[in-house]
């Protein structure tokens, strides 16, 4: 068995799939747009670019996506990103921030060094740290 993350975006997914594979290292592994569907789209055809089916591996771990029009930014779930190192952990933090909202700024805790909750431009929900060693 394997669980996998699915999330929505209102038309960005390409746009955010690039960014992480910038910004996060992440590799996309297969975009499908609605116009490259087999089937006809249930979608308009100004929908015709906008993502049917993506999937990009970030930290060894497959995030799947796609566009649709009533996607709403997330809310009370996050994506984690565990970091190696503060420095990279600030790096990450501050990517994801440009152009969000910053939920709760990077700071020490006491379970981590470095931990902050960030809104991306695309209304993904993130936590950023770096764990304390045991």
């Amino acid at each position: 068995m394997k669980l996998n993350t699915y999330v929505n975006f209102a038309g960005t997914c390409q746009e955010a799939f690039r960014y992480y594979e910038k910004h996060l290292g992440g590799q996309i592994g297969m975009v499908m747009t609605h116009g490259q569907s087999p089937g006809p789209s249930r979608l308009g055809p100004e929908w015709k670019d906008a993502v049917l089916h993506g999937r990009i591996s970030i930290g060894g771990t497959e995030l799947m996506a796609a566009d649709i029009p009533s996607a709403q930014p997330m809310r009370s779930a996050y994506l984690t990103l565990g970091l190696d190192s503060d420095a990279e952990a600030e790096r990450i933090f501050s990517a994801l921030a440009e152009g969000g909202q910053i939920l709760m700024p990077m700071e020490e805790t006491f379970f981590a060094s470095r931990f902050g909750q960030v809104r991306d431009r695309f209304g993904i929900n993130w936590m950023i740290l770096h764990e304390r060693r045991s």
